[in-house]
């Protein structure tokens, strides 16, 4: 099994965005059962709140079934991942900071897709389409990347 954990500042927008984008994916690829996927935040600022609505709109908009998930701060059970993806550069160095374990795979999403961009956080900018698209081309790009490292088709 295949560990990812899609970190974010509050994880109520960009992270559980991402984590469901990217079980949808897999879905549609018949995968499922190679990866466990979940999402963190950094900060315990929202712990224990819903995912934003801005996000539930957008996914719902592009049909994207949505995973009911609470906020949660990145922890130690987090360790055993494989893959720790980020949104940002300070959730990136926040992640670098946290981890010790070298053999995780940290990198930001847009990584995936050759450009180190940061997916800015639409809690503040409101414009969840825009953030909806990176996390998408993103995390397409990333299950493209796994199935040719893990060989899975």
């Amino acid at each position: 099994m295949i560990k990812i954990v899609f970190v974010c500042l509050g994880n109520i927008c960009r992270s559980p965005m991402a984590e469901s984008v990217f079980t949808h994916l897999v879905n549609e690829k018949n995968l499922s059962q190679h990866f466990i996927i979940d999402s963190a935040a950094t900060s315990n600022w929202e712990s224990g709140n819903p995912i934003y609505p801005g996000t539930i709109n957008v996914l719902k908009k592009h049909h994207i079934p949505i995973k009911e998930t609470y906020s949660r701060q990145l922890n130690t059970a987090d360790l055993d991942a494989d893959y720790i993806i980020t949104m940002d550069q300070n959730n990136y160095t926040n992640v670098m900071n946290f981890v010790k374990n070298k053999s995780i795979e940290i990198n930001k999403l847009l990584h995936y897709t050759h450009s180190e961009k940061d997916i800015a956080d639409p809690w503040y900018t409101q414009d969840f389409d825009t953030t909806y698209t990176e996390v998408y081309e993103g995390c397409h790009a990333l299950l493209e990347y796994l199935i040719k490292k893990h060989e899975l088709i």
